[in-house]
């Protein structure tokens, strides 16, 4: 039988934050995080603390514990998510919220996630609201078969384009929705986030040019009185809004995430 060491000394050693080492130690033993906590002196075998080594090395050298554990709780549902999409942020429930808000007192509403990575904001408006049609795109087939597998595991009827941006799209929408690349090439911030896919993050060049992309298009995709929202930057709000506004959307507004930053416009197309 292989020698066991305790749980408690494992955590002790392994070089990243406890609550960290705890998620990843309680995946590797298939326990729950709390049972750690209750028992510290858990024995571990030798080849789960060889497993946990390693998922712990990784998690040093930046892989995020998401990609590591294969999952991400979103909107209070588990997303299963690894190097081809995004790890879903909390900021984004907040965009779900909002886009929910926006769909209130619209029966059997259509609506389009841009760009939709793992799924999540998709998914989480088809099962939050089943009476919708919802369409997704991404340009990556990594992610959209990623976005694909979270949607069967949740039950969720979504339609899955391999598109950029509008491209193949059918008919408009009530809602467009989008989390687009919009960090800009120099920000000081991609170079912590190395391990996600680096389309997914960035533009290459100021951050806003997939933001004018999807805001230049949305007149042309939505249905009268439909809406346009996507999650941005923290300080891009004012072009995000002057952009809508440019576009002719009307009565462009932006919302603050749960640290008080500005994260989420939107604004609407006038009524024919």
């Amino acid at each position: 039988m292989d020698p066991a060491v305790l749980a408690r000394e494992l955590i002790a050693a392994c070089g990243i934050p406890v609550a960290e080492a705890r998620m990843l130690l309680a995946h590797v033993l298939g326990v729950a995080r709390v049972s750690l906590i209750a028992r510290p002196s858990m024995p571990v075998p030798a080849a789960a603390a060889t497993q946990f080594h390693d998922l712990c090395r990784r998690r040093a050298a930046g892989e995020p514990v998401a990609y590591l554990l294969g999952e991400r709780e979103f909107f209070g549902r588990a997303f299963s998510v690894d190097a081809s999409v995004l790890v879903p942020r909390p900021e984004t429930e907040g965009v779900v919220a909002l886009a929910l808000e926006l769909l209130h007192g619209r029966h059997d509403p259509t609506l389009v996630d841009l760009g939709t990575g793992s799924g999540c904001i998709a998914i989480t408006l088809a099962l939050e609201r089943p009476n919708a049609q919802v369409w997704a795109t991404d340009l990556s087939l990594a992610a959209l078969q990623r976005a694909g597998a979270n949607a069967d595991l949740l039950r969720a009827r979504v339609n899955f384009v391999h598109s950029n941006w509008y491209v193949d799209l059918p008919g408009r929408f009530d809602l467009i929705v989008s989390n687009p690349p919009y960090i800009a090439a120099g920000d000081r911030h991609l170079a912590t986030l190395t391990a996600e896919p680096k389309m997914a993050l960035t533009d290459d060049g100021d951050g806003l040019s997939c933001l004018r992309t999807v805001i230049a298009g949305a007149a042309d995709h939505l249905t009268g009185g439909g809406a346009l929202l996507v999650e941005h930057g923290f300080d891009q709000a004012t072009d995000v809004r002057r952009l809508m506004e440019q576009s002719g959307l009307r009565a462009a507004q932006t919302r603050t995430d749960l640290a008080g930053l500005e994260r989420a416009s939107f604004a609407y197309l006038q009524s024919a």
